[in-house]
């Protein structure tokens, strides 16, 4: 490993341990250098990944300290590496996000209480409104973050954030297709915040499944752009 290396994993195994705790300021340049045998440049280097990682946080007049390390926060720097991800990749993490969604529509509809049930219609009345695919898009995410907040879980909030701002790179609704699709996917929305405001877990789980699915579907389809696009049963056409 090289000198940078070394540091890196100098303190991350300080931090794991518990040797430094959440808050805790670094000790000084001189002491962990001597520590960890390397030069100060190599430290620094280790520092700034660290921070990139949301790890550290340097404070102007302060010094360096170890970051509250909430797992949303984490989580969330996840963002650095999934928003690279070619569509290819996108979709291998698409059998996760499926199992995330739905577990936050179950979570939801045992927690959802008037005022967010209001919430949730006027999200589907504004997506149902519109057909501007930017606007829809930027409603469905607030539609879909609303239910995983409902669940009170911000550590699968701030994950679904990630599997979603990249989702969105990928605009199936500008596609030849796209009003029908976007119909379709309007009434995937309602029958998820029906179960929901219903309080019916299973018919919850049921439809935030299928609607998961049946976006990878068209993803997978944008993909290859060879194949007409997959309807749900019953769809005209």
């Amino acid at each position: 490993m090289s000198a940078v290396d070394d540091a890196f994993h100098g303190l991350r195994q300080m931090i794991a341990s518990g040797r430094l705790v959440a808050g805790q300021k670094f000790p000084a340049e001189a002491e962990l250098c001597e520590e960890l045998g390397v030069s100060r440049g190599s430290l620094r280097e280790a520092v700034r990944m660290l921070a990139a990682l949301g790890v550290i946080e340097s404070r102007h007049g302060s010094g360096t300290y170890v970051s509250a390390l909430r797992a949303a926060d984490l989580v969330g720097v996840l963002a650095l590496t999934v928003d690279l991800l070619p569509l290819s990749g996108l979709l291998d993490m698409y059998e996760l996000r499926r199992v995330l969604e739905t577990h936050a529509a179950v979570q939801a509809a045992a927690r959802i209480t008037p005022e967010t049930a209001l919430e949730l219609q006027r999200l589907i009345d504004e997506m149902e409104a519109t057909d501007d695919p930017a606007t829809a898009s930027a409603l469905d995410a607030e539609f879909h973050q609303t239910i995983a907040q409902t669940g009170g879980n911000p550590t699968l909030v701030a994950l679904l954030n990630v599997f979603r701002s990249r989702s969105r790179a990928y605009q199936v609704f500008t596609l030849p297709q796209g009003p029908e699709l976007k119909d379709i996917s309007d009434r995937g929305h309602r029958a998820i915040a029906s179960a929901i405001i219903a309080h019916d877990p299973t018919a919850a789980s049921t439809a935030a499944a299928a609607h998961v699915a049946l976006t990878e579907s068209w993803l997978r389809q944008f993909q290859l752009e060879l194949e007409p696009l997959p309807q749900l049963p019953g769809d005209a056409g």
